[in-house]
């Protein structure tokens, strides 16, 4: 029982779970990647059913079932999730909102830019290749990556015994980083962040101080809290009204819309009389409308206080090192 039980912890930790050092992905991810560069779609090329490409990542390396593929190509679709996305999707991939894709079957993509740099000098004897799970082709052990996307995307995984959840940055930071550190390998956490300051999240949002910042660079594990980026205006009749333009990562706005309301309803919050989503095309816009006479900064402290507008993102610094 403990060696089947350690054997297969072993391969949900290397085969599924986490993220390789290398090139930041999982075998999914490098899979689906891998079938998309196999079809030529690159992102000039025409777009392809998603579940063509589902469908040859099942058939050629990942023998999951293409209801598991679809979500992750989804996700590495997502400008919300993903800092650079990996793939162009056309069609409905889901929103912010928390709203579902469309099926394989009515969507469609290819490669980024950036994902191709990714493949790039595949062919050319650059990573080892394994034979496939029915050893009628091969894969790549990894890919050639020519940035540093587990750092620059992140990546999270929940495997037996052990987590990830590495944040995104951002890419010219990242570089600026590592020229320093190829240039001074002894350098200092805090020399470090003088180029790479912290994450970068897609949805924007507020880092409020570097403490947990520093301590995640230092250890590889850090508490970091992000708060919704937000401005007040004043509105006809004395009214003002709190308006959220970023929201933290991960985070939905119907699901601070729903926290909100139930704040409201309980009476742990009285000074909103109103809440709209004015998002569209340009950008998030959240209304918060007060009550006349409402102070709209112990408003926003509250909406702090109960978790509406501020999150943790508990950062766990952990990878595969050389597979």
């Amino acid at each position: 029982m403990k060696d089947a039980y350690l054997t297969y912890a072993m391969s949900v930790i290397i085969s599924r779970a986490l993220p390789d050092v290398r090139d930041g992905l999982k075998p999914s991810q490098r899979r689906i990647l891998v079938a998309m560069h196999d079809l030529n779609l690159g992102p000039n090329a025409k777009f392809r059913k998603c579940a063509k490409i589902c469908g040859d990542t099942s058939g050629n390396y990942h023998p999951h079932g293409e209801e598991v593929i679809y979500p992750t190509l989804v996700r590495m679709a997502q400008d919300f999730n993903m800092r650079y996305p990996l793939v162009d999707g056309q069609g409905n991939f889901g929103s912010v909102d928390g709203d579902p894709p469309a099926a394989m079957r009515y969507t469609e993509a290819r490669m980024t830019a950036i994902a191709v740099d990714m493949l790039e000098d595949i062919d050319k004897d650059t990573v080892d290749f394994v034979p496939n799970y029915d050893e009628t082709r091969t894969e790549p052990v990894v890919l050639p990556a020519k940035f540093p996307n587990l750092l620059v995307n992140g990546g999270s995984g929940i495997a037996v015994g052990m987590a990830t959840n590495i944040p995104p940055h951002n890419l010219s930071e990242m570089v600026d980083g590592l020229v320093a550190l190829i240039d001074n390998p002894a350098i200092t956490v805090e020399e470090l962040m003088r180029y790479v300051p912290g994450p970068d999240f897609p949805t924007g949002g507020i880092i409020c101080g570097v403490k947990g910042i520093k301590e995640a660079y230092e250890t590889g594990r850090g508490r970091i809290i992000v708060r919704a980026r937000s401005r007040i205006e004043q509105l006809r009749g004395g009214k003002t009204a709190i308006v959220v333009t970023e929201i933290p990562y991960q985070m939905t706005k119907t699901r601070i819309i729903e926290r909100m309301a139930e704040l409201v309803t309980s009476g742990q919050i009285k000074g909103i009389s109103d809440i709209r989503d004015e998002s569209d095309r340009d950008g998030t816009r959240l209304v918060i409308e007060l009550k006349k006479g409402e102070m709209p900064q112990v408003v926003l402290n509250q909406l702090y206080k109960h978790g509406v507008l501020q999150t943790t993102f508990g950062v766990i610094m952990l990878a595969l090192k050389g597979g």
